[in-house]
């Protein structure tokens, strides 16, 4: 199956839009007899915004109320009426991130083809890298900080959606459609390859040079990366048992 080329990734995904679905909810938490305004939907989502450029920069513990505020062109106490903490904005666009981070491995469907399953997710995690830089950053800063602020939903969420797609690949395996391997490693390995491309982009651009790090990058990874994860899955016949040399008379 030839590959196709590197889309743009769902808009139904981003965390752009999950940004006006977590406005219109907040309306509970402002008082559920009165639902946000146009107007305060739109402070809010301007406020997520700013704050993933914030965030993703200086990472929760570099980042402030004060430089949120800057980047959202509104005064600090404009802010504080939408958000009182911190802790509450990041706690907002790290949900958003999670559910859009795992919609790619929810949608591997077991009925398929496994190898055009795998290499579906491999490029869909590509195109995130690629449109999501920012919200892959955020991500992995919050990593680095020990998951202090989302430990539980990785420890349930996260866990239970890479446990039951572990079961898909181990089923595929026994099947005899893919080679044996660890199905949790191969996870990992598939997460490692493709967000490179989003959290190491300056590294990459600059080892590339101009000639080749401009958007085409993209597609020269998932080409690599298929091909890569595809070989390696590939079911080998075992080699058939050497028959002992006769002993000399």
């Amino acid at each position: 199956m030839p590959p196709t080329k590197l889309k743009s990734a769902e808009p139904a995904m981003t965390p752009k839009r999950q940004h006006k679905a977590d406005a219109r909810s907040a309306a509970h938490a402002q008082g559920k007899a009165r639902p946000l305004t146009r107007i305060q939907r739109e402070k809010q989502n301007l406020i997520l915004e700013a704050a993933l450029e914030v965030f993703s920069t200086h990472g929760f513990r570099g980042a402030t109320i004060d430089q949120i505020a800057e980047v959202a062109g509104m005064s600090k106490p404009n802010l504080l009426y939408y958000f009182p903490r911190k802790e509450e904005i990041h706690r907002r666009l790290i949900s958003a991130l999670l559910d859009t981070w795992l919609a790619p491995l929810k949608s591997m469907d077991e009925t398929g083809d496994p190898f055009s399953e795998i290499r579906s997710y491999i490029r869909r995690k590509l195109e995130m890298a690629r449109d999501f830089p920012r919200e892959s950053r955020l991500f992995a800063n919050e990593m680095l900080q020990g998951a202090p602020r989302i430990i539980e939903m990785i420890e349930v969420d996260l866990r239970n959606l890479v446990d039951e797609k572990a079961k898909v690949l181990l089923a595929w395996m026994d099947q005899g459609k893919l080679a044996h391997t660890d199905p949790y490693h191969l996870i990992f390995s598939i997460w490692a390859t493709t967000q490179h491309y989003a959290d190491f982009d300056v590294q990459v651009r600059a080892v590339l040079g101009p000639d080749r790090n401009g958007e085409g990058r993209f597609e020269d990874a998932a080409r690599y990366l298929e091909q890569l994860f595809m070989y390696g899955l590939t079911p080998r016949p075992r080699p058939a048992p050497r028959r002992a040399a006769p002993e000399a008379g």
